[in-house]
């Protein structure tokens, strides 16, 4: 089901390609002609963004016929089809790029998800996204995060509270903003704070918070903050993390991993149309 947040994009991003025309489709392909296309995966990766590159081609032209080989979430171990479209090659044409542009930036975000969900196997700790995300793009990319196994954070700043260095100076102080959140954020609203030091850890413990952001923290910090927290409040690593790095901060015990990276910086995946 296309949401009407993401049919928007997809007319912005038609809008944005297309302008008054596909001067070249137009030019050098007869009106009558047709084609059948082949959207190919070519490296192995994490099908995300299927449902919306099809969406686009149904957009530029309904007479489209349309068949899938593959649905969002599927590991594709080696190159193959995922889906074929055929009707005029000139509509095929003119809907390409876009098409393509979704789906290449959304499997590679749910393939990168994929190599740190598999980095963290065996422990319990689980891989999270934030809120870095393309502006416009960011309920495909949690879409594609949980394709890839992963975990969302917030989807915005309205679905939970994480107070971050910067509320707590203007706030006056760690313990203040903590106890104005649980008092002004209301009972269903978990209320999680960042932590740079194993002093504010104990704090925010002190001040009742439910969760702990513990960032930038070394390994032997991680642990001892794991250990702070234990029956009192979640655990959450952020800042410093990679596929290199991931698993030893897995290892310290802490419950969420939240990484940037996996909607920020994702490769774009290796997909083409082939007619």
């Amino acid at each position: 089901m296309i949401s009407p947040r993401t049919r928007a994009l997809i007319e912005m991003a038609l809008s944005e390609d297309i302008g008054h025309g596909d001067v070249t489709s137009l030019a050098t392909v007869p009106a009558d002609a047709t084609a059948v296309a082949s959207l190919v995966a070519r490296s192995p990766l994490i099908v995300s963004g299927l449902e919306v590159a099809l969406e686009v081609f149904r957009t530029v032209d309904p007479t489209l016929e349309i068949s899938t080989h593959a649905e969002d979430g599927d590991w594709m171990p080696e190159p193959a089809a995922i889906a074929t479209i055929s009707g005029s090659a000139r509509s095929i044409l003119t809907a390409e790029r876009s098409a393509l542009n979704f789906i290449q930036h959304l499997s590679g975000v749910a393939t990168l998800t994929d190599q740190y969900v598999m980095a963290v196997q065996e422990l319990p700790a689980i891989i999270v996204d934030t809120r870095k995300t393309t502006p416009g793009f960011r309920e495909l990319d949690k879409a594609a995060v949980r394709h890839g196994g992963g975990a969302n954070h917030r989807f915005g700043l309205d679905d939970g509270i994480l107070i971050k260095d910067n509320h707590i100076v203007a706030a006056g102080g760690l313990t203040a903003a903590v106890t104005a959140a649980q008092q002004e954020g209301g009972y269903l609203l978990r209320v999680e704070v960042e932590c740079d030091t194993l002093d504010q850890v104990r704090e925010a413990l002190a001040a009742r918070a439910d969760m702990v952001l513990l960032d930038n923290m070394s390994n032997d910090e991680l642990r001892q903050a794991v250990a702070l927290c234990a029956g009192h409040a979640v655990a959450e690593a952020s800042g410093g993390v990679n596929l290199q790095t991931v698993r030893g901060i897995a290892e310290t015990g802490v419950d969420f991993i939240s990484v940037g990276a996996l909607t920020h910086s994702a490769p774009a995946a290796d997909l083409a149309l082939d007619f």
